[in-house]
């Protein structure tokens, strides 16, 4: 027997203690299949969150929205896993340690490379997994069995298997080029790393003294100017007039008295300043291509602390917006410094720490990206690989047909340190998966590893098959790749989600995938197989109550720990849920939250109801809603049945869509509108202690079966209350250990009856009009009055007089009387296309308001029928939408057009 549930609903110990319940049992495993096995799979891997990271609102829509999906296929017999794990987040990581040792007095460098990885390892073992923690709260379903780390053994090895098979491929390659440089990090970072930003700035035009003419100059424009220093040559375009007599000549470097000459290059454009540019070679990566065209020496003015070095003569050691002043300065006083104008310049900042990023020489490791862009675009491009909005499929490809060679070294501690080795003795480079003892060129043994560390988004970029067992030829790696889905946000769309798919089709396709290689070189019918997912779903960012977007500045920021601590898990991720629609961004409101909240009382009230009513009858079989377990005895009875199954239809639609909103909305308007506003008021008398022992029976049965469906149908959106709730039905003696791993309700269409909805609808707006004329005439609740019904149709009389003890009961109705005609001029009366409803009730009715009622509710007609003739009107809307919602908008077009006229004609009566 099913037991008690306490009269209040507390979510706080309830998912506390089932959080703890699915990590203890470890019911979200998925155990390596054995051989043979065909059982269908579902693999998703979590976007592994910074070491240092704490939830915010983006997390927590990223993980429901997963385990929505995870614990959705689970329930639908599929062999889930869902892998979980946390990046090591190189830069981030080593900047939170470094802080740690400045406010204990103490620096990076004095530590030495060992000692301060060990205190990075010290850090992690105590902070790092908090946001793992804090997902274990949530009760994320993720298999934690399989938790990793970026920085494990296994995958540091597979990091460095791939690294060298590049390097074996010539797809990575060691040069001196131009990258964005972080000063205060200390590193090379990638393009996506920087933040672009359009400020005010100044645009500075500086005089070069033109040798062997008298008195002439020629002026370069600039918003740089503290790198004139490094200047190496001017260029002019050549087909600018302008110029022409200073083709091959040479100009003085104002301040460094240093000769450069004047070149013709296209790298100059007549319409922009002077139409003259100086070539900085070592500090601008369109001077650098320049340099590379016309032979130009690079010199270097500023350190990797952006500090003007040696080469800089007069201004070594500024810093080198100190530089900046001290240069125009003194350029002003040597007559060298021209106008000075406003100008809006694009600020590049680092993304970590916002620092303005320095174009810089530098010797770094780049992957040629070419060769793997092509076949990530292929597959993308031959559907192999779907994109949930479309729209981002053509953001990704253009972006990939874009591309540039990417900079994977970065000059930090922290991080997958590059399996490479100079030689001491010849300068020879050997990269190698283990350490050399000796150099395989001249044999020296004086070898030293290079000392900076991989991107972190490489390795991040190999976890689809890293994670499974690669380089090895596993099981894992056979049953879960590719995987299935990945859900992740827009931000990231290029950092990892394009990286992941280059990677993938590079290294799990002939020859480099161990499962693949009989097969023999790679073949473009072998790129299907190696994508590391199916279907990509970015979701929406998620924004305050007014849309703006969260900001610490703008102090907007919503803590999901404190949303969850006042509302429970439950209400927060059903929120979340019910906003999310592919490709609009989420106004998130507490107010929802709450509303949620009081949902989830809703679902408890209701079950305590029903176990009050089940004393006496046994727990219900585990079959849940089947032929079996309910019974239709009552229009009530086949109606929430049929609309059971059809919800349920729905909802595993929404949920192959992506629509997490409309599976929620649909289960919401479910359970609460029709099973406890209306099905659980319909089967009270059939609930009574008077009533026949069968009848209570079959419609305990009934109630049973279909709320323990609803739960299920309900439990991947709120899954705490479920279990809670589906464990109370069994008395602690379920079939299963976990709703979880319980069966999801499918949606027969064997079951709906059409008719019996059809039906119950024309009750429900009887019962409905009634109950809001009752209002309208301030008649007392317990007051019961009489109504009379003209009824349209003739199949509407005797629908309502077979169910005339509900719509008394449900309208607190005395008695129901049918008229032959339709109400003449007769107030308090409510019509529909198919009756019309009048409570009699001696009370003076104010027939101006009445009039004035009646004309509101004829304007929201005319504004109804003028949308569903818009909607009929568009033919984009009809070659787009459902055959059924057209078919539905017409039907509404004639309801419309009846009820209209209808209005109209007590409008005249009441004139």
């Amino acid at each position: 027997m099913p037991h008690d549930l306490p009269k209040s609903y507390e979510p706080g110990a309830i998912e506390l203690r089932w959080a703890e319940y699915w990590v203890k049992e470890k019911l979200f495993h998925a155990p390596t299949p054995p051989e043979g096995d065909t059982t269908s799979t579902f693999t998703l891997l979590l976007p592994p969150p910074n070491v240092t990271g704490r939830l915010h609102m983006g997390h927590m829509l990223n993980q429901t929205q997963m385990d929505i999906i995870v614990r959705w296929h689970r329930m639908r017999g599929f062999r889930t896993l869902w892998l979980p794990g946390t990046d090591h987040a190189g830069i981030a990581t080593q900047m939170m340690v470094e802080r740690q040792l400045i406010s204990e007095g103490k620096q990076r460098v004095e530590l030495g490379r060992e000692a301060f990885l060990e205190r990075v390892w010290e850090w992690r073992r105590h902070y790092g997994g908090a946001i793992l923690d804090q997902m274990k709260r949530l009760g994320a379903s993720v298999d934690w069995e399989r938790e990793y780390f970026t920085m494990d053994e296994n995958l540091s090895r597979a990091v460095r298997e791939a690294f060298v098979r590049l390097y074996e491929d010539g797809l990575i390659y060691r040069g001196r080029y131009i990258v964005n440089w972080c000063p205060r990090c200390g590193t090379a970072i990638s393009d996506l790393e920087v933040k672009h930003s359009e400020v005010p700035g100044k645009l500075y035009e500086i005089r070069y003294p033109v040798i062997g003419s008298n008195n002439e100059f020629i002026t370069v424009a600039t918003t740089r100017p503290e790198t004139m220093l490094g200047d190496t040559a001017i260029a002019v375009n050549g087909a600018d007039e302008r110029y022409k007599h200073l083709q091959g000549k040479h100009a003085r470097l104002p301040l460094m008295d240093r000769e450069i000459p004047i070149i013709t290059d296209e790298i100059a454009q007549l319409e922009f300043g002077t139409g003259a540019v100086k070539i900085t070679p070592a500090h601008d990566p369109n001077d650098f291509e320049a340099g590379l065209r016309h032979n130009l020496p690079r010199i270097e003015v500023m350190d990797e602390h952006a500090r003007m070095n040696q080469n800089a003569g007069p201004y070594a050691g500024l810093d080198r917006f100190q530089a900046r002043e001290k240069i125009l300065s003194d350029l002003a006083a040597g007559g060298f410094l021209g106008d000075v104008k406003d100008y809006t310049i694009s600020i590049g900042r680092c993304d970590r720490c916002g620092t303005v990023v320095e174009p810089r020489l530098s010797m770094q490791w780049f992957v040629k990206i070419a060769p793997l862009a092509e076949r990530a675009i292929k597959v993308v491009e031959n559907g192999d690989i779907r994109f949930t909005p479309e729209n981002y499929r053509q953001i990704y490809l253009h972006w990939m047909r874009n591309i540039h060679d990417w900079c994977i070294s970065r000059q930090l501690w922290w991080g997958h340190r590059i399996p490479a080795w100079r030689c001491l003795a010849c300068d020879q480079t050997i990269v190698a998966r283990e350490t050399p003892v000796k150099c395989a060129g001249c044999g020296d043994s004086r070898l030293e590893q290079d000392p900076d560390v991989l991107d972190t988004w490489f390795s991040s970029a190999l976890l689809p098959f890293t994670t499974l067992g690669w380089p090895e030829e596993t099981r894992d790696l056979e049953a879960f790749y590719p995987t299935s889905l990945l859900i992740t946000g827009f931000d990231i769309l290029f950092f990892w989600v394009a990286r992941m798919i280059m990677l993938g089709c590079w290294f799990m396709a002939p020859p480099h995938d161990p499962r693949r290689a009989s097969q023999g070189a790679f073949t473009e019918n072998s790129l299907p197989h190696s994508v590391p997912f199916r279907n990509v779903y970015i979701h929406a960012l998620v924004r305050d109550a007014d849309r703006q977007k969260m900001s610490k500045t703008k102090g907007n920021v919503l803590d999901p720990i404190e949303i969850i601590e006042k509302y429970g898990t439950d209400a927060t991720r059903f929120t979340l849920a019910a906003m999310s629609s592919p490709g609009t961004d989420i106004a998130f409101n507490p107010s929802r939250t709450e509303g949620y909240r009081a949902f989830a009382n809703k679902i408890w009230n209701a079950a305590r109801f029903m176990f009050m009513n089940a004393q006496g009858n046994q727990p219900i079989a585990g079959s849940g809603v089947d032929l079996e377990a309910f019974e239709s005895q009552t229009l009530e009875d086949r109606w929430i049945f049929s609309l059971f199954n059809r919800v349920a239809g729905e909802v595993d639609d929404a949920l192959h869509a992506y629509r997490f909103d409309d599976a929620a909305n649909r289960i919401y308007e479910f359970f609460w509108g029709a099973f406890c506003d209306w099905y659980l008021e319909l089967i009270k008398p059939r609930l009574l202690p008077e009533a026949n022992d069968d009848t209570r029976a079959k419609a305990v049965r009934n109630l049973t079966a279909l709320f323990e469906a609803s739960l299920r149908l309900l439990h991947p959106i709120m899954p705490f209350i479920t279990e809670e709730i589906w464990h109370a039905m069994y008395d602690g003696k379920p079939p299963h250990e976990s709703i979880a791993l319980a069966t999801y309700p499918q949606g027969d269409g064997m079951h709906i009856d059409q008719a019996a909805e059809t039906d119950m609808a024309i009750l429900q707006d009887l019962i409905v009009n009634v109950r809001n004329l009752r209002g309208e005439l301030k008649v007392e609740h317990k007051q019961r009055v009489p109504i009379e019904v003209f009824a349209r149709d003739p199949a509407i009389r005797p629908l309502i007089e077979s169910n005339k003890v509900a719509v008394e009961r449900l309208a607190n109705v005395e008695k129901i009387t049918f008229l032959d005609a339709p109400l003449a001029a007769a107030t308090a009366t409510r019509q529909s296309a198919l009756f019309e409803v009048h409570v009699v009730y001696e009370k003076k009715i104010d027939l101006a308001a009445e009039r004035q009622r009646l004309k509101k509710e004829l304007e929201q007609m005319e504004k109804e029928i003028a949308g569903g003739q818009r909607q009929l009107g568009n033919e984009g809307f009809l070659a787009k939408a459902p055959a059924q919602v057209i078919d539905g908008i017409r039907k509404r077009m004639q309801e419309l057009a009846t009820l209209r006229g209808i209005v109209r004609s007590k409008l005249e009566e009441l004139e």
